[in-house]
């Protein structure tokens, strides 16, 4: 059976940094960060993401304000809300929970963050950034699949990487990432055809496509690292990720577990972007 790599262990380690380096900056400058949080609508997930947010930035002493908006808010509302964010001194990190109700503009919400505030690396100018590979703000999640990687000691560099999914907050990120690691990427997506022959190949298989188990035993090669991004809720109320765990823990030499592996990294990476925010809003 493959190492377990233990998200919640890597990230309680990356929090105590965050929050040694954020009260070194209180103590020196004066600088409290902060973030604010906007969630439209009642998404039981989102709450719940939002909520576990809250309560990391107290753990890591980050200013927190959160803006819990009703499910038919108009879109210029929440425009107005996030240019008084973009204006508000105390606020370094602007999140705007995804996703949205269907009468809001997604695309030009995330536009008008301000670039320097955008956290989650979505805005236009970010995305630019990341590709050129001079990222101001990494992608919460793809960050977290990288310093995961890291700290395990897996090598990226030659290796041939296969990520499934194209998302713009997952799939595409992670794929450059892995890219300015000079790793060998291959993107698949749901018209991949023969998809188990295009996974085999994979040394680093990134799974993040939301479909529960579609990664089964025989579409791993032997010792391939399986990093299982997916959440996706099963019929009995249980949590599984993309990847069919309990078979392809037995070919892989590292494999991240669904809940515990992916996800708390993502809400460490996002109290490190809001940290760094701070500290480059004055120029430290």
């Amino acid at each position: 059976m493959g190492q377990i790599i233990d998200g919640k262990m890597v990230a309680e380690h990356l929090r105590k940094g965050i929050a040694e380096e954020v009260n070194k900056l209180k103590r020196e400058t004066g600088l409290v960060p902060g973030l604010a949080a906007v969630l439209v609508g009642d998404n039981p997930a989102s709450q719940i993401y939002v909520r576990n947010k809250r309560k990391a930035c107290e753990e890591v002493s980050i200013y927190s304000e959160e803006y819990k908006l009703p499910e038919e808010t108009a879109e210029s509302y929440l425009l107005t809300l996030i240019e008084k964010l973009n204006h508000d001194e105390k606020i370094h990190g602007i999140l705007v929970q995804l996703p949205l109700p269907k009468q809001i503009n997604e695309a030009r919400i995330l536009r008008t963050v301000s670039p320097l505030k955008d956290i989650d690396g979505f805005h236009p100018e970010n995305v630019g950034l990341l590709v050129e590979g001079n990222p101001r703000f990494i992608p919460c999640t793809p960050h977290g699949v990288i310093k995961l990687l890291d700290y395990y000691g897996i090598e990226i560099q030659g290796k041939e990487a296969v990520v499934v999914g194209r998302s713009n907050i997952v799939g595409k990120p992670v794929s450059l990432l892995l890219l300015h690691r000079h790793a060998t990427v291959t993107i698949c997506h749901s018209r991949t055809k023969s998809l188990g022959e295009v996974t085999r190949r994979a040394d680093i298989l990134v799974a993040a496509i939301g479909r529960a188990r579609l990664i089964t035993e025989d579409m791993v090669k032997e010792g391939a690292v399986v990093i299982d991004v997916g959440i996706n809720r099963l019929p009995d109320g249980k949590l599984a990720g993309d990847v069919d765990f309990e078979n392809v823990c037995n070919k892989a030499s590292f494999i991240t577990p669904v809940p515990g592996g992916v996800g708390p990294m993502t809400i460490a990476m996002l109290l490190w972007n809001t940290f760094s925010s701070a500290k480059n809003s004055k120029g430290f």
